[in-house]
């Protein structure tokens, strides 16, 4: 699976790729928003993870206009990450159109990235349903 990781933190983007690779996934990484969308309309990822709060474009802000701007019919899984965790969090997360929130600190970042895995493999398999 290919997946982006857009995230202001180098030590998140790292983390997060290498954790992936290690599952066997490609990985593509942005240092903010706008990276982030250019990044993801030269890729067709299966799954995106970004962060809530960097310069520029706002986490919920690139999720937005990824949603007004479907590059394709089978759309990426999104989460939302932050450090800011709680409800008003994952409220965000689900009223800009992200399909789940992940805080930070990951406690296991192998759990995070199959927890990923499985959402795609899940929203795929709805898709084959259809």
């Amino acid at each position: 699976m290919n997946f982006l990781v857009i995230d202001d933190e180098p030590l998140v983007r790292r983390s997060l790729t290498r954790a992936l690779r290690a599952r066997g996934h490609d990985s593509v990484e942005a240092e903010d928003g706008e990276a982030g969308l250019a990044a993801w309309k030269n890729q067709t990822p299966d799954a995106i993870f970004i962060d809530v709060l960097m310069p520029g474009l706002s986490g919920p802000d690139v999720v937005r206009q990824m949603k007004q701007n479907s590059l394709s019919q089978v759309r990426p899984i999104i989460a939302l990450i932050s450090a800011f965790s709680g409800e008003d969090s994952e409220k965000l997360a689900l009223e800009c159109g992200a399909d789940c929130f992940i805080s930070k600190p990951f406690d296991d970042i192998f759990s995070v990235v199959d927890l990923m895995v499985a959402r795609v493999h899940a929203e795929r398999s709805k898709l084959r349903l259809e």
